[in-house]
């Protein structure tokens, strides 16, 4: 017999964004081809991060449209994979990011990777972090006053 107990753990859910991870041939314009492909389709790359090999290259990158990114690489046959994390803002990046690393390390918190926007929602820096406990890392954020952005606020 199966009880009906109530939750006593409540899970705060921040807001998450996508990330596409996608797979290129270490070649002089793949990533320009990726870039035009998206602009000719009204979307833009809002935050990119991009590791080299010998033989190939991993761009990390946000979008203005994610949804119709991925079934643009579906249709052109890219290789991606795609994965959420926080985008979190910051008022004065000298002081601020300080406190932002202060606070996941008190709540002990790894950052796995992170790279800022090239946009500025909202006229402010932003900064996108994948951390291992997301859920924990939202929390302590928005007790330190941290505001986290949509996809909404980065498309816009």
């Amino acid at each position: 017999m199966a009880l009906d107990l109530p939750e006593t753990i409540s899970k705060i859910g921040g807001p998450q964004v996508r990330q596409f991870s996608v797979f290129l041939p270490n070649k002089v314009g793949a990533m320009l081809d990726i870039v035009k492909l998206l602009n000719t389709h009204s979307t833009h790359v809002v935050a990119l991060s991009v590791s080299e090999s010998t033989d190939s290259a991993i761009a990390r990158m946000i979008v203005s449209d994610p949804d119709r990114v991925e079934i643009l690489f579906r249709e052109n046959e890219i290789a991606f994979g795609v994965c959420d994390l926080m985008v979190v803002e910051l008022r004065e990046v000298a002081t601020q990011l300080i406190k932002l690393l202060a606070a996941l390390l008190m709540a002990e918190v790894n950052v796995h990777f992170s790279y800022p926007l090239l946009t500025r929602p909202n006229g402010r820096a932003a900064l996108a972090m994948y951390v291992d406990d997301a859920e924990c890392a939202t929390s302590v954020l928005l007790g330190e006053g941290f505001r986290l952005l949509s996809q909404t606020d980065i498309s816009r």
